[in-house]
């Protein structure tokens, strides 16, 4: 019973991890970067699953017209991350196309 109470609990705190609760934020700063609803709301779950909280702040921090994904790419190449370049390029692309099962 002691058992099963410690497993709830510790599925409970993952499904509210830092990087979930980012998810709205993200996906605000991509839609008031230009992207599109659907795109931005399939990116922010990527990313949020993929990138560190402090990660996520740099990206929400771009600021700037950006109308487009290859726009926004570029806009994140400017960071100096590798790892959140190639997280958002991957999204981007996955979302765009349709492959990312998250859209």
């Amino acid at each position: 019973m002691k058992q099963g109470v410690i497993v709830l609990v510790a599925m409970a705190l993952e499904a509210c991890s830092p990087s979930k609760l980012a998810y709205g934020q993200v996906k605000s700063a991509m839609l008031d970067a230009g992207l599109s609803e659907p795109n931005a709301a399939c990116m922010a779950t990527r990313m949020t699953d993929r990138l560190s909280l402090v990660q996520l702040n740099k990206l929400k921090q771009l600021k700037g017209e950006k109308q487009s994904l290859s726009d926004y790419v570029s806009a994140v190449r400017r960071v100096g991350d590798t790892e959140a370049l190639s997280v958002t390029a991957s999204s981007a692309a996955l979302c765009a196309s349709g492959l990312a099962r998250e859209k």
